[in-house]
């Protein structure tokens, strides 16, 4: 098996609240569109159904209170002290099975990252996963588990050398943060600048410290980069990087809130951008696991994630969606058929 795609149905049984721009009903959407193309077929043996991580397996990275509250907090009531681990606020909303859902999108994680591994597959796509700004004490940025680290940390467990390429709007704050002192794991994260975004993070000087010094890279853009701003900074930052460090695997973070519909950032990306990005990571990795991330117009996250999978299949996507999906879908926001440079 070249590739794996991790997916559970239970993934879109999960919600925020309303109101709150991270639906999990993408993933659903992603999901469909994928069959939809033709990219998935019935019985597919690459689609890997996760188990939801274990108790010990959070304890990898996040502190034994913190996933204490987590699980007290798992009924969707509010529980005393909650705030001091960053729930309850509107990012981080206390809503039923929140614990549960950040167990299931960690363990999809960490089965694709042991897939990877063990070289059951070259690939393995989590589209739940990428929930790169929670902190091993708090959560942040409506992530509660950091199921990017989870899978680095399991990686470096198994002694191999680990590259993490983020290509969200928002900087990978907590990936670095928890490789920050380490020379084992390269993080490479191109975002929006901190001066006008969440986190406030991820400015040049932001280079790792002790071992880590040099290990940890950010490249910050200004509000409006489109495509060739974007894909000219990874051309210059990533490929000579990767291939100085010689990683044994690639951990990426997919993100389209980069595009220009996105109602949380300011940038300007398409689809051409985000798979000549895509392919790029694609050639640099020796094995590549590739997770999920933001993505706050749902109509772009299921065209990206869609053209991303094709990409690490070698296939062609069709250039229109089919007219099926666009009627079962009708709600969803899609502004025509097109399945690529739909926003350019």
């Amino acid at each position: 098996m070249n590739t794996a795609y991790l997916y559970s149905d239970a993934f879109h049984g999960f919600d925020y609240g309303a109101g709150h721009p991270l639906k999990t009903f993408r993933l659903k959407l992603t999901h469909e569109l994928i069959k939809a193309c033709g990219l998935l077929v019935p019985d597919d043996p690459r689609v890997i159904v996760p188990a939801p991580a274990k108790r010990e397996d959070l304890l990898a990275f996040h502190t034994p209170e913190y996933i204490d509250m987590l699980e007290a907090s798992n009924s969707g009531k509010a529980v005393p002290g909650a705030a001091a681990y960053g729930l309850g606020s509107g990012d981080n909303p206390i809503f039923p099975g929140m614990y549960d859902w950040s167990r299931l999108v960690a363990g999809a994680s960490l089965k694709a990252a042991a897939l990877v591994d063990s070289g059951e597959a070259a690939i393995a796509f989590n589209i739940a996963g990428g929930l790169h700004h929670a902190l091993s004490g708090r959560a942040s940025g409506f992530c509660y588990i950091n199921d990017p680290v989870l899978a680095i940390t399991l990686l470096l467990a198994r002694g191999r050398r680990v590259a993490y390429i983020d290509i969200d709007a928002h900087h990978g704050d907590g990936v670095q943060a928890a490789f920050y002192d380490t020379d084992k794991v390269l993080t490479i994260s191109l975002h929006e600048t901190g001066t006008t975004l969440f986190p406030g993070t991820g400015f040049e000087q932001e280079t790792g410290e002790g071992a880590g010094k040099g290990y940890s890279v950010n490249v910050p853009l200004p509000p409006e980069a489109g495509d060739e701003l974007f894909v000219r900074a990874f051309t210059e930052a990533v490929p000579q990087r990767i291939e100085r460090f010689r990683p044994d695997v690639i951990v990426s973070q997919l993100g389209v809130d980069t595009f220009r519909s996105d109602p949380l950032a300011h940038l300007n990306v398409t689809t051409e951008g985000f798979c000549t990005m895509v392919g790029m990571i694609k050639s640099l990795a020796p094995k590549w696991v590739a997770l999920g991330g933001g993505g706050y117009d749902v109509a772009n996250v299921a065209r990206a994630w869609t053209l991303a999978w094709a990409i690490m299949n070698d296939v062609q996507a069709p250039e229109e969606i089919p007219l099926s999906f666009m009627e079962q879908f009708s709600g969803a926001g899609f502004p025509d058929r097109k399945l690529r440079d739909a926003f350019s």
